[in-house]
């Protein structure tokens, strides 16, 4: 299943343009998707935010906006789900040794979506394995904010 940075900046410009009626482009989104990107709202319901600039649909004319992490958030939850189903996807079809050591080592993601905020601990609440990923080698085992728990 080919899901992963480019699909996250491609559900935050939908987002952007159902919520807000603004056009932005892929440099932006991925902007907004690496400086606050999350794969579950933050404990505040707001969180970090950011300015954004892009076309009004509305009237043609420029446009700037503040969006916040919840927001962001928000417009991650397919392509964050469809990760989540793929992964589970791949343990159940996961040979017995491979198996064993995913027991003992636990799940390592790679790759840009990887270093999305938060997405170790979702993927850990989700297959009940510790989650990390090369830049951040410390692992999630269940210990997922209650935010993420959905």
């Amino acid at each position: 299943m080919r899901v992963g940075g480019d699909k996250m900046d491609e559900a935050i410009i939908s987002y952007i343009r159902r919520h807000h009626n603004l056009l932005i482009g892929e440099t932006t989104a991925e902007k907004i998707k690496k400086e606050i990107g999350a794969a579950c709202p933050p404990a505040d319901g707001i969180g970090k935010t950011i300015d954004i600039k892009g076309r009004d649909l509305m009237n043609g004319v420029p446009k700037e906006i503040t969006l916040n992490e919840y927001q962001v958030a928000e417009s991650l939850i397919e392509p964050v789900s469809q990760i989540i189903e793929a992964v589970k996807v791949a343990l159940e079809c996961t040979p017995p040794e491979l198996s064993a050591d995913i027991v003992d080592k636990g799940i390592v993601m790679s790759g840009g979506g990887s270093q999305l905020r938060n997405l170790n601990y979702v993927l850990s609440q989700a297959t009940d394995f510790p989650c990390s990923s090369p830049k951040n080698r410390s692992t999630a085992w269940r210990s997922a904010p209650a935010r993420c728990l959905k």
